[in-house]
């Protein structure tokens, strides 16, 4: 009997159609949960979200999922690309859920998998902040969220793999036969953390307070490029008259901003210390955290004495530095943390500013020179660059320098001034 094609179109079309049907049902599934009065999160409030300026655009070639629309996923698909969740295809344990490398048969994709854990309400509500957020925000330094699976009671999220690992494992988690991160390639992760940061701050609307930043969130792209991760207790920021979103307390221990610990009022200048504990991370090389520590656990409260003095800058580089840092741009380095840390959350920078700072510091490559290739005069010049390794800045660099210092520090200056004769106003009241 000759073969009839029909047959074969027939069985095609009858499994696109029961494709289709699934996720219908999975999108209503996911539409009730996202409406449910147990959960604050309001997609009619947020619909209109733009994101100018930082979509990204790529070719459907080279992204199977180029829109910004999220994909349904099968928990058999998902299991058959991970190996039905092998521990070989395990990559990370996050605060709501482990992570598995997976390979999507389809696309002929690695991805890296969350598997979330439902059996708390804090799961659940995480899966639904992440996909909301992700299907919407689009940048390159935040991580791509391909799709979901909502099935049964199995929640999953798939996102782009990062063959870098996260900022942790490359900072305080490196095997002692592992090079540390150079100065160089510190301040191109810090650069590329503020830019996401300032992305969420400024230019997506409404804007984003991002809550959870910390150096395990910071997953490393090929060629170190930071991507912000893990939104599930990222907020919408405050709209109208309202100065700060009133939530629960929540973050991990050493990140905190002092206020929103004791109020439960988060801004945004909340993420500016989470940075600022973050790049003193990447200088120091310490934890944020460190019970192994002792009395000098909390890298903040051991690092704040030493901001009030320059010369206390070099104690602050991480070790394993060797020295090999500008000593000029690291105190700079220094000097934006501190004012990232401040108490008073107005007397800390805007993300743009920070980016703005962060660019001038990245933007000239630090390239060791040797001792003996410098004469006396610039020995005597550079004498705080320690084991011989010194970097000499011309008058041009030195002019860019100072331009970038006072735009921040300036900026920074009368801000602190205008909110002091803004107390002064009240008190005269």
């Amino acid at each position: 009997m000759g073969h009839c094609p029909c047959f074969g179109l027939r069985k095609k079309a009858d499994k696109e159609e029961k494709l289709k049907s699934q996720q219908e049902q999975h999108n209503k599934v996911f539409d009730k949960k996202l409406n449910s009065p147990h959960n604050n999160v309001s997609p009619e409030k947020y619909s209109g979200i733009t994101t100018p300026e930082a979509t990204i655009t790529t070719k459907e070639s080279d992204n199977y999922y180029s829109n910004n629309k999220a994909h349904i996923f099968t928990f058999r698909e998902l299991a058959t690309a991970t190996k039905n969740f092998r521990d070989e295809t395990f990559i990370g344990q996050g605060g709501f859920g482990t992570v598995y490398k997976g390979k999507l048969g389809k696309l002929n994709q690695v991805a890296a998998v969350k598997r979330l854990d439902t059996s708390g309400v804090q799961g659940e509500k995480e899966f639904l902040v992440e996909v909301l957020m992700l299907s919407l925000l689009r940048h390159p330094n935040l991580v791509n969220l391909i799709g979901y699976c909502a099935e049964g009671d199995q929640r999953l999220l798939v996102y782009d793999y990062m063959p870098m690992g996260s900022l942790e494992s490359r900072l305080h988690n490196l095997p002692r036969d592992k090079e540390a991160l150079d100065w160089n390639t510190r301040m191109k992760i810090a650069t590329g953390t503020a830019k996401g940061i300032d992305y969420l701050h400024n230019k997506a609307k409404p804007s984003v307070i991002y809550r959870d930043l910390k150096s395990s969130n910071i997953l490393l792209d090929r060629g170190f490029i930071p991507k912000l991760s893990d939104f599930g207790l990222a907020k919408f920021g405050p709209t109208g008259d309202q100065s700060y979103v009133a939530t629960r307390v929540m973050g991990t221990h050493g990140y905190c901003a002092p206020e929103y610990a004791t109020s439960g009022k988060l801004t945004r200048r909340s993420d500016i210390y989470n940075f600022g504990v973050l790049l003193l991370e990447l200088i120091t090389g310490r934890k944020a955290y460190d019970e192994d520590r002792g009395h000098d656990k909390h890298l903040v409260d051991w690092a704040r004495p030493m901001f009030k003095d320059r010369k206390n800058c070099s104690r602050l580089a991480d070790p394993r530095l060797q020295g090999h840092h500008p000593g000029s741009r690291l105190t700079m380095a220094i000097e934006l943390a501190s004012m990232c840390l401040r108490e008073e959350p107005r007397q800390r920078p805007d993300a743009a500013d920070i980016v703005l700072a962060l660019d001038f510091l990245s933007s000239k490559q630090y390239v060791p020179r040797e001792a003996n290739n410098i004469d006396e005069k610039d020995k005597e010049n550079n004498n705080d660059s320690p084991k011989g390794i010194i970097t000499v800045l011309t008058k041009d660099e030195q002019r860019e320098e100072a331009v970038a210092e006072a735009k921040l520090w300036g900026k920074t200056w009368r801000e602190r001034k205008q909110n002091d004769q803004s107390s002064l106003e009240e008190i005269n009241r």
